[in-house]
């Protein structure tokens, strides 16, 4: 892969990452009730999804998902139930601060599943990076270090934006620390998951 090529790559990347979407949704909502340490799991959920998105892509399975209304429209609905239901979780979370030990232990160890099940639910991920990746493939030469950089990239540059959304929903959290404060928060976020889920499931498939 070139420079100007991968220049071009790293201009999409982040064009597809600073794009809001269900992702800087959990990376805000995890940043802002627990804090950055804590929601860095939620992100590096979201990155285990995007390099087993970009590996259906690399055996050929992405171009199926792509060509399938019915595969599209199973996995588009999964995924939106999937973001609705951490919606309600989010609305009816109780407004106490995360403390040691407990459920708030349990909490934390979820976040990176929840990142990994966002990411991997999402249909117009996996169509997208099939439209995009290939323009960035060289037949012509060794296909597995060109998917490594792509994947490097691709995961680097997404983990640098989902952390600045989730240090700026830190910051911000440190002012809003009492019982009504943290309510507010889990129901703004939970209504965001929930939209998500809408947008998801009302979306078509991309052409």
């Amino acid at each position: 892969m070139s420079l100007n090529v991968w220049l071009g790559f790293l201009l999409a990347s982040v064009l597809i990452a600073i794009t809001p979407g269900p992702g800087a949704v959990i990376s805000m909502s995890s940043g802002m009730r627990y804090g950055y340490l804590a929601a860095l799991r939620a992100i590096l959920g979201l990155q285990t999804a995007i390099l087993l998105h970009l590996l259906v892509v690399a055996i050929g399975l992405g171009a199926l998902l792509a060509a399938s209304e019915e595969a599209f429209s199973v996995m588009k609905f999964a995924g939106a139930a999937y973001l609705i239901w951490l919606g309600v979780q989010k609305w009816r979370a109780p407004p106490e601060c995360l403390e040691a030990g407990g459920d708030g232990a349990a909490q934390l160890k979820n976040l990176y599943i929840q990142g990994v099940l966002v990411n991997l639910t999402n249909p117009k991920a996996v169509v997208f990076i099939v439209a995009l990746v290939p323009h960035f493939v060289d037949v012509a030469q060794p296909q597995v270090p060109q998917y490594l950089i792509i994947a490097l990239t691709l995961c680097v540059t997404d983990m640098l934006v989902m952390s600045i959304y989730a240090l700026a929903a830190s910051k911000i959290a440190r002012l809003l620390r009492d019982a009504q404060a943290m309510q507010k928060q889990n129901r703004m976020f939970g209504g965001m998951f929930v939209l998500a889920g809408a947008a998801l499931a009302f979306s078509s498939r991309p052409a």
